[in-house]
């Protein structure tokens, strides 16, 4: 959709649809303002809700998507109404999700045309690593001198994860591989506020992937793999410093 498209109120205004394949499958029930806008109906009232929400995240999931995919656009709006012409659904959903994406740094509410995709300096990005590693890299060098070999090796399928993912040019599956992997790292320290936190930042880091440069055939995806598997190489092995090497590394190249 080209910018400064308008954000009709009505879920079945006409807008034309931004380019882009990506679809969520619609739901009975669920695109129909009936069931979302008027909670005070029949008795079997809750089963849309439960089925709203439900879209609401299917809606969610195909936007991060395309965010990463680079499918819509940094400096570009979007209409609700559109994007939900484009996966089948009503516009309200697309908003819900649409405003859970602006909490999370990815876009911003343009009143009465929609939502603009934010672009990221490389100072925002330099602060949100520099955070990212004021965050993480403590919590990781505790957890080399506490966690055994054997809980480490359990988290080798994740960093393999994110081999193949970035081995397949795949940004946004990579991005989802990369946060499992830290995810489950940072999880091993048993504070659920740390890894919300973390994740948090982590998700906003990683939205400027699509208005960056990549390296040839996603090489610089490839080396950020890579140092997931030599991290947990050494961390297995007990080597301290090269644990404390590769981590510092890895948030300097993020």
């Amino acid at each position: 959709m080209k910018q400064g498209t308008q954000d009709p109120a009505g879920p079945d205004a006409a807008a034309p649809r931004p380019p882009g394949r990506v679809r969520v499958p619609p739901q009975p029930g669920a695109a129909g303002p009936a069931h979302g806008d008027h909670p005070h109906g029949e008795p079997s009232a809750p089963r849309p809700l439960i089925r709203r929400s439900s879209v609401r995240g299917q809606v969610l999931d195909a936007l991060r998507t395309a965010l990463l995919a680079g499918e819509l656009r940094p400096g570009e709006v979007y209409s609700a109404p559109a994007l939900g012409e484009r996966f089948g659904v009503s516009a309200t959903p697309v908003r819900e999700a649409m405003q859970q994406l602006a909490l999370e740094g990815a876009v911003e509410v343009v009143p009465n045309r929609g939502f603009r995709v934010l672009e990221r300096s490389g100072r925002e990005l330099a602060e949100l690593a520099e955070v990212r590693a004021l965050i993480e890299v403590p919590v990781v060098l505790r957890l080399a001198r506490t966690v055994p070999a054997a809980r480490w090796a359990e988290l080798r399928p994740l960093a393999e994860a994110t081999v193949r993912a970035a081995s397949a040019g795949c940004r946004a599956g990579y991005a989802e591989a990369d946060r499992a992997f830290h995810r489950a790292v940072l999880a091993l320290a048993g504070n659920g506020q740390l890894v919300r936190i973390a994740e948090d930042l982590h998700r906003r880091a990683q939205w400027p992937l699509v208005g960056l440069p990549a390296a040839p055939g996603g090489a610089d995806l490839v080396a950020d793999a890579h140092e997931h598997t030599a991290l947990l190489d050494a961390l297995i092995a007990g080597d301290a410093d090269a644990v404390r090497t590769l981590v510092a590394d890895h948030f300097a190249a993020s």
